[in-house]
């Protein structure tokens, strides 16, 4: 793996800079999903490989993490890849199925499943990401920030039970309350690689992590901070701890909980730098209650973005202004969906850039 030193110097820092609380030349922006299916290009490549195949392939992640940044002024990339390359890494067979999203064949029915995992060396069968990381780094020449990123446990652990997306999480949910010890221990074996993974991806260049909570909201107040909380601390704190013991500069860490705008005072006292937001959370609120010393991304809801230009440069200008210029980085509330136009996202980076 290549040595940061030998990366081409940043041009564009406003990310880190508002991930730090410094001051910036403009707001930063970026949107989750970015690099993906409401881009044609994006569409073209995918007809002719499989979507884990893209993820695998650093030269055709490299590739589409680009695809974005050639439309528009955006101030970060991410890497592109997928929350479910750390079941796969245990083990688990994941397919993407077309307008259905990711399916698992053979998900995890009951406790003695979990003795079928194979947490050992899942970090050495996840380096296509490390050397995706890398190569982009170079092929960034120095544009803008390049972020990775993982699924956080809980959100993992439902994805594994359920065999795919799920409305409800019944199934993850009844291990809550049926195997409680076995949740622990699943949720413990996740946390273990993931902090592995996320120290991979900063020795290959990442300059900023991002830890996906995507179903937070699948879970109430209590079940969120005794299930899903001590795990993302966890992974702050070891991942942290593992990198300054080797002298490793730290990166900002963004956590991003969907759906749980009911803690953010809580997700405030983890240790990351920044915190998500979804678009049920008002900007003013948000700020009272993590306080002045994080910096919150976020919260367009990503169906704005099927409104009227006029309409999204106003939605997105009053956004900015609520939020600020200091400590804030925009983006959607969730991920961009596919039917999306490419001049919604035009307006919205203009927008953002020109708001304040």
């Amino acid at each position: 793996m290549k040595n940061t030193q030998d990366f081409p110097p940043l041009k564009n820092d406003n990310l880190l800079r508002a991930a730090r609380g410094e001051p910036v030349d403009r707001v930063p922006v970026w949107v989750m999903r970015q690099a993906g299916r409401y881009l044609p290009e994006f569409q073209e490549v995918r007809k002719q490989h499989d979507f884990f195949t893209v993820c695998r392939t650093p030269e055709l992640a490299c590739e589409v993490t680009m695809q974005p940044l050639r439309r528009f002024d955006l101030d970060a990339s991410i890497i592109f890849s997928d929350i479910l390359v750390i079941p796969q890494a245990f083990g688990m067979t994941v397919e993407m199925h077309a307008g259905v999203g990711p399916v698992f064949p053979e998900p995890l029915q009951t406790p003695a499943d979990l003795s079928k995992l194979k947490p050992e060396g899942a970090v050495d069968r996840l380096s296509y990401v490390g050397d995706a990381i890398t190569m982009m780094r170079h092929l960034l020449d120095g544009r803008v920030p390049l972020i990775g990123f993982t699924g956080a446990p809980w959100t993992l652990m439902g994805y594994m039970i359920e065999g795919g997306g799920s409305k409800t999480m019944s199934k993850a949910k009844a291990w809550l309350t049926d195997y409680p010890e076995d949740t622990k221990k699943l949720l413990t074996m996740l946390t273990t690689a993931i902090v592995d993974y996320l120290e991979m991806q900063v020795k290959a260049g990442a300059q900023l992590l991002q830890v996906f909570e995507s179903s937070a909201e699948h879970l109430t107040k209590e079940d969120f901070l005794n299930i899903a909380v001590p795990y993302i601390k966890d992974i702050h704190d070891k991942l942290t701890q593992r990198l300054t013991s080797q002298s490793i500069p730290l990166v900002p860490m963004t956590l991003f909980a969907k759906g749980a705008g009911h803690s953010l005072k809580e997700q405030a006292a983890l240790g990351y730098d920044i915190i998500g937001l979804d678009w049920t959370v008002d900007p003013e609120e948000a700020r009272k209650e993590v306080g002045p010393n994080i910096t919150l991304q976020g919260n367009l809801d990503p169906q704005d973005m099927y409104k009227t230009p006029e309409e999204i440069r106003s939605l997105v200008t009053n956004m900015v202004r609520k939020f600020g210029k200091t400590r804030y980085i925009a983006n959607l509330g969730h991920g961009i969906t596919p039917q999306t136009p490419i001049v919604s996202m035009e307006v919205l980076v203009d927008a953002v850039h020109k708001a304040l």
